[in-house]
């Protein structure tokens, strides 16, 4: 494994998913890291993603450095060609041939800006960072997609040994505009299992066919909870009217009363979560979410772990 960036990066998701139990159940077994540091960048904030990594890396005997674009360092530039006579001080190209001479894998985390869905659907800034980077490129989320995440989801989903699990992908009401990052993510992954899947979201929050090509697509909240063993909850903002925020006249809250509908369904989503506006309280105190967040250790270590052998 060169790169980490999305499902396309790896060979198989269940093998995978089955090294990063392994490394679960003992997550001290190998220090293939040792000697070994790892770089952290972000330019948006971070709990789970910055804690988990830094924690798997020190499981691997890893040092870690962390870095806050736009509080530690200068403000970056990504035009090839700028003129950089304003407000940005560093160039793109500059800073990250730099950090990479400091370690031996880099993880960023970047945000769209949810303006332009060709300049967010480009990746600017993670293929940046890899064009320039000496070293392996491990994406801790991007404009589009969470790769991290979603190897967490399957090897959550797997702890429960479920045959051919029926698996909800539900849109969820958020006050704020989110981008389609973590369920495009979980789509493109969930696709790699044997996993029946259905999404379910209002008209107008459809995803990109690249994502939901063979998913059922209901508009139905009720209708989709129906006999589901998972419901993972999310908001996104539309990708058809890019970056808004539409009229919803249901209530997509996630109650109780939606859940009876499953076949006793295993609520989960990526946190931080909006309690009683995503998902009610006595939803989310009855759900795997705290689960789903240690996995993303695990998930995290060993793809660290394969990026090393890889590497050497």
């Amino acid at each position: 494994m060169k790169h980490f960036t999305s499902a396309n990066d790896i060979e198989s998701a269940p093998s995978l998913v089955e090294e990063g139990l392994i490394l679960k159940a003992d997550p001290h077994q190998s220090k293939i890291g040792t000697n070994k540091t790892l770089g952290l960048i972000f330019f948006n904030p971070s709990l789970r993603t910055r804690l988990s990594t830094q924690k798997a890396a020190f499981n691997l005997g890893m040092n870690v450095i962390v870095m806050n674009i736009g509080k530690d360092g200068w403000n970056i530039e990504f035009e090839d060609g700028a003129v950089m006579n304003g407000a940005t001080q560093e160039h793109i190209k500059d800073g990250v041939a730099v950090i990479s001479e400091y370690v031996d894998i880099l993880g960023v985390r970047t945000f769209p800006e949810l303006k332009s869905k060709e300049k967010d659907y480009s990746e600017q800034v993670l293929n940046k960072f890899k064009e320039y980077s000496s070293v392996p490129v491990i994406s801790l989320e991007s404009a589009t997609l969470h790769p991290l995440q979603s190897l967490a989801d399957l090897i959550t989903i797997e702890q429960h040994l479920i045959k051919r699990p029926k698996v909800v992908l539900t849109w969820a009401p958020h006050p704020k505009a989110l981008p389609q990052a973590v369920p495009n993510s979980f789509l493109e992954w969930i696709k790699l299992t044997d996993a029946d899947v259905t999404m379910t979201c209002p008209e107008g929050y459809e995803l990109a066919e690249e994502f939901t090509e063979g998913v059922p697509i209901v508009n139905d909240q009720n209708e989709a909870f129906a006999d589901a063993d998972f419901i993972y909850a999310k908001n996104w903002s539309s990708y058809t009217h890019y970056g808004q925020v539409l009229d919803v006249r249901e209530d997509w809250t996630i109650t109780q009363e939606k859940m009876r509908l499953t076949n006793r369904g295993k609520f989960m989503h990526c946190l931080p979560i909006r309690r009683n506006v995503v998902a009610t309280d006595d939803v989310i105190d009855n759900s795997i979410v705290y689960q789903q967040a240690k996995n993303r250790e695990c998930a995290a270590q060993v793809v660290l772990k394969k990026i090393l052998e890889a590497n050497g």
